[in-house]
């Protein structure tokens, strides 16, 4: 008799496999998937370190990872892809090209991640999950933006 596995389980699971898929497509272009979401942060507009630190670090847990926002920063900006003024980063044409490029490939991923559910399941899923975490004590940012 097959038993069925705990929502624990599967939510480790899945988190695995998306940061597998994400690792193989974003290495591909030199860029980490923490760096993905900084530029994708700030195709909405520049922001400070502190902002990126408020707004990653729940994934921050990825043994892959440089172990800091800075880190992150200060590659993506020796690779032209951000600037620095002052206490602000801002995405460059250079990284505005690229964030398209890697954005196309982010969506295959999604699209792969869902393919054989209709949206309606799809949404289901994000919906429950979601109350399941404000269930556990978890508030929405409102200033936190999309950044997976």
């Amino acid at each position: 008799m097959q038993t069925t596995r705990p929502l624990g389980f599967w939510l480790k699971l899945v988190d695995s496999l998306i940061d597998k898929h994400f690792a193989a497509t974003l290495e591909e272009h030199g860029v980490t998937r923490r760096q993905w979401q900084v530029l994708n942060m700030l195709a909405q507009r520049p922001a400070t370190e502190r902002e990126f630190i408020d707004a990653l670090a729940p994934y921050f847990a990825s043994a892959d990872e440089p172990p800091s926002v800075t880190e992150h920063l200060s590659e993506l900006v020796e690779s032209g892809w951000i600037a620095h003024e002052g206490e602000y980063y801002s995405i460059t044409d250079r990284g505005q090209n690229s964030l398209q490029t890697l954005s196309a490939l982010v969506e295959e991923i999604r699209e792969r991640c869902g393919s054989d559910l209709s949206a309606e399941q799809y949404d289901t899923t994000v919906s429950s999950l979601e109350q399941m975490a404000r269930n556990l004590g978890w508030e929405p940012d409102t200033s936190e933006e999309s950044t997976s």
